[in-house]
């Protein structure tokens, strides 16, 4: 499909650039065959008890570094381990930059073994994954979106993670988790539903941005991620018994999709994904979704839409930005019925 068939126009000042507070306070357009407005702590009254939510429970690494390099500033943004001490980033700016360059990073030195396309590097710590993510802990920065146009701050280290984050290894957090409180998490358990885990690193796919006219030519970064066989046997045992299966999330989604089996059965799975869904794509397992609103063009825009058709994404999105929603990481959630 053509990629400006995912286009359309946000103004600025929806982009929101802080959470709500609390977190559950956020609005939440459900997305059906209606639209209904409602805020986040809706939600467990829009669930029958034999439902089953999954939540992605990645944690989100301080991923981003501010090098000299002599004396010119070069920021690192480290996506993916790739071996031992050695990642995959992209560095800005990364023009004059050449394998064999030393990084200076407080008492440590980052080489930069390998210059790929598109501002990509590996850099090499010469370090244990132990002591690489200790010098990313005294060093690193929380690794914000870039149209969150301001430096991160204390409270975006814990702004920016969710409430079920566990497992080191993302760069961007899974944001549809980001509206959970302990209180929305009970309320939600306490009809009787269970919320069960899955782990996807997010990185690059997830939010480099589509360059290309065709969606076809799109290559999509891999992130790698896990479902263990308990959380299998609970999701297939919920829909077996009539549930629906919410994910949260666009990160969930991608990866409940990869491990979904011959008749939408969930099977245990570790490795990396790189799947692309776009309208077209037949859905295998996810029946809800909830997940924030998307960039124009985006991946994401186009899984949703794939999701949950793309006319009627694009009224709710006419709707959301008309009665001012607010987008993106740090914005507010839509309900998604799958169409």
């Amino acid at each position: 499909m053509r990629v400006d068939t995912f286009d359309f126009d946000l103004p600025e000042a929806l982009i929101a650039d802080r959470p709500a507070r609390p977190r559950d306070a956020a609005r939440m357009l459900v997305v059906g065959e209606t639209l209904q407005d409602c805020v986040v702590r809706d939600l467990p009254s829009l669930l029958n008890p034999r439902d089953v939510v999954v939540v992605n429970d990645t944690r989100v690494i301080p991923a981003r570094l501010f090098c000299k390099r002599g004396e010119a500033k070069i920021e690192v943004l480290l996506h993916k381990r790739v071996a031992r001490g050695l990642w995959l980033a992209f560095a800005r700016p990364a023009k004059k930059l050449k394998p064999g360059d030393r990084l200076a990073l407080g008492e440590a030195t980052l080489l930069v073994a390998e210059k790929h396309e598109g501002g990509e590097v590996v850099v090499d710590f010469a370090a244990s994954d132990t002591e690489v993510m200790a010098l990313m802990a005294r060093h690193g920065h929380v690794p914000l979106p870039p149209y969150i146009k301001r430096a991160d701050t204390a409270e975006d280290v814990s702004d920016y993670q969710t409430l079920f984050a566990a497992r080191d290894g993302a760069i961007a957090a899974p944001t549809a988790g980001l509206h959970f409180t302990p209180e929305l998490r009970d309320a939600v358990i306490a009809r009787g539903i269970p919320i069960v885990s899955v782990t996807l690193h997010v990185g690059a796919g997830t939010f480099l941005p589509v360059k290309v006219e065709d969606t076809d030519e799109h290559p999509m970064h891999a992130e790698w991620g896990e479902v263990t066989a308990r959380t299998a046997e609970t999701v297939n045992a919920a829909r077996d018994a009539g549930g629906r299966l919410l994910a949260i999330g666009t990160t969930c989604v991608r990866l409940l999709e990869t491990a979904a089996g011959i008749g939408g059965r969930l099977r245990p799975f570790a490795g990396e994904t790189d799947i692309f869904i776009t309208p077209g794509y037949a859905f295998k397992l996810v029946d809800r979704m909830l997940t924030n609103f998307h960039l124009p063009r985006s991946t994401l825009f186009m899984l949703v839409s794939a999701f949950a058709g793309l006319e009627r994404m694009k009224s709710a999105y006419a709707h959301a930005i008309a009665d001012r929603y607010r987008f993106y990481s740090y914005g507010d959630a839509c309900l998604l019925e799958r169409a």
